[in-house]
């Protein structure tokens, strides 16, 4: 019998000899990215896949198990040594393959019916194994922070279903850039709920609605659905709201093919979307949303008492023809792109200053690099515990108004005609 250098046993049999060599050199020096236990027989109903990554957990380097059903994930973390003999254990009995990702290479096993094993090896994939050799570079170091950089799994269903991976969990090379603002926008959300009142009442609730208009192909509408609901075991009611029927259309058939709950496309326009009972949101999402579509979307976040805003502002068309060049400033703003920058830049801190004046801490920074998306602006608010005065920060936009010479701004305009201004 064979052992790695961690005393792993992993030679089971001699059918599945080399599986088990190659998962035990990958645990051994670092090469060990992702196993995918597939083909369940004679398992508990609806369960689908496992799917096995390395995390470190207070010190110890541990093997996490995601048991993947229709309608919940359920997550065991184990040690390394009980995690392979588990393994050994579901292999041939339980699951009739197993998909094993390492930095340079992809091993598959598959049983017969009568539990004889064939393994094929193959080269890893060129996207996937790029950033596989990265993360076994830095795993030692970073541990399990460094898991934690990808919020969402390669092998979650909706990705497939949207056409960012492929039907083997492989991302697609196209959608590189769009996998990557997917988990930044994730990330982003994270770190939001963490620091909201949301994280307070959802230990006790576990429920949450999420408004997201604009959601277009819906691909960060099902990202933080699936987030949500995997990931924090959350009762998520995720809505997404667009203007094209055919979007809705291709969204909620998506829905009904992975039977997912707690997911729905409407159409519709932000402009008129119902605030009340019935119409819970305490998380608003409007990415892109054109030109003052912003401000009714921030207006609209206000009104329904939303804990977490997230917009991604788009052109900046109203403020432009108001815009003045004050003295001190005429050098730089006798060019037209400069202009422009300005005008954009003064529209999303007036933005940003009155959602402070209306309860919140506000926050406008860069999304996504430019390399990935050109509209990568991001206004994040989120709900204080606590209220303070408006009226130091009304003056302040006072102030800006009368310093550029601008006569009227939507999102302002908006919140005093229901009185959600008060200094």
């Amino acid at each position: 019998m064979s052992t790695s250098a961690e005393g792993l046993d992993v030679r089971p049999q001699a059918g599945a000899e080399r599986f088990f060599s190659l998962l035990g050199d990958s645990l051994t020096h670092g090469g060990f990215v992702r196993l995918v236990l597939a083909k369940p027989r004679g398992a508990e109903p609806g369960l689908e896949r496992v799917i096995v990554r390395r995390i470190v957990l207070r010190g110890e380097d541990q093997l996490s198990f995601v048991y993947r059903h229709a309608t919940r994930d359920i997550t065991k973390n184990l040690p390394v040594a009980g995690a392979v003999a588990l393994l050994h254990e579901l292999l041939g009995s339980s699951f009739r393959n197993a998909h094993l990702l390492t930095a340079t290479e992809e091993v598959q096993i598959s049983y017969s019916k009568k539990g004889q094993a064939h393994v094929t090896v193959a080269l890893a994939p060129r996207a996937e194994g790029a950033d596989a050799a990265a993360n076994a570079a830095t795993a030692t170091a970073t541990g399990h922070d460094r898991e934690k950089q990808r919020w969402l799994d390669l092998a979650s269903p909706f990705l497939v279903a949207l056409g960012v991976t492929n039907a083997q969990h492989q991302l697609v090379p196209a959608m590189s850039r769009k996998w990557k603002q997917i988990n930044k926008f994730i990330e982003v959300f994270a770190h939001a709920l963490a620091s909201s009142p949301l994280a307070g009442s959802l230990k006790a609730s576990r429920q949450i609605s999420v408004v997201d208009f604009g959601s277009g192909k819906g691909y960060l509408t099902f990202a933080i659905h699936e987030w949500l609901r995997a990931a924090k075991g959350v009762d998520a009611q995720v809505t997404g709201v667009e203007l094209r029927p055919d979007m809705v259309r291709l969204c909620n058939a998506a829905i009904q093919k992975l039977g997912l709950q707690g997911l729905r496309f409407e159409e519709g326009d932000v402009r008129d979307w119902p605030v009340g009972p019935g119409h819970e949101m305490n998380v608003m999402i409007a990415l892109h949303a054109c030109d003052t579509a912003t401000d009714h979307a921030i207006h609209l976040g206000v009104r329904a008492g939303a804990d977490i805003i997230l917009c991604s502002p788009c052109c900046h068309k109203q403020i432009r023809p108001q815009l003045l060049s004050p003295h001190a400033l005429r050098p730089i703003l006798q060019h037209g792109i400069h202009m422009d920058q300005q005008a954009e830049m003064l529209t999303d801190s007036l933005r940003a200053l009155l959602l402070d004046a209306c309860g919140y801490d506000t926050q406008v920074f860069e999304f996504i690099a430019l390399e990935h998306t050109s509209k990568n602006k991001m206004i994040l608010a989120v709900r204080r515990a606590q209220p303070r005065a408006a009226g130091p920060v009304l003056t302040q936009v006072d102030e800006l108004k009368r310093f550029y010479g601008i006569r009227d701004h939507c999102l302002e305009t908006l919140l005093k005609a229901q009185g959600l201004l008060a200094g």
